[in-house]
């Protein structure tokens, strides 16, 4: 299995037939390998890849957001809201200092300020915001470990 995971995270559009040549495997077969893959919840979903300077976000920000007191409640309501803000790439909750970390991109400084103010800022239970502000990427991809 960890031939087709591995063929699929590199190219997630590969059809049945290249991946069965890649992994020395009739087409049947590798057909039903990927098709318990997806059925098992260990492939989750398909997507395309997109250079977010491609589309004008030239900003990448690391926000470390602190809750004054722990309140399900509270966590609950700013996880669903932070759903719906499309900047937000990802939100994890973390151990530590910060409750939360998200990444966050923006077009410019200017309007990650605004993002900030206006809507980060202003979420159920946020007491304390601290951003870092990526350089460069030296590693950005999600590639799973499947040996």
């Amino acid at each position: 299995m960890s031939g087709v995971l591995q063929c699929l995270q590199l190219d997630g559009r590969a059809t049945n037939a290249s991946l069965a040549e890649e992994i020395h495997l009739a087409e049947a077969p590798t057909w039903r390998r990927v098709r318990a893959l997806e059925e098992s919840g260990v492939i989750c979903g398909y997507r395309a890849l997109i250079d977010p300077s491609a589309l004008g976000y030239e900003v990448t920000a690391f926000v470390h957001v602190r809750f004054g007191r722990h309140d399900p409640t509270l966590e609950q309501a700013f996880e669903q809201e932070v759903r719906e803000i499309p900047q937000i790439l990802w939100c994890h909750t973390v151990s530590g200092a910060t409750d939360f970390l998200l990444c966050v991109v923006a077009r410019n400084l200017s309007e990650y300020g605004e993002l900030i103010s206006a809507r980060i800022r202003s979420l159920p239970g946020v007491t304390s915001i601290e951003s870092s502000f990526s350089l460069k990427a030296v590693k950005d991809g999600s590639l799973i470990p499947v040996d």
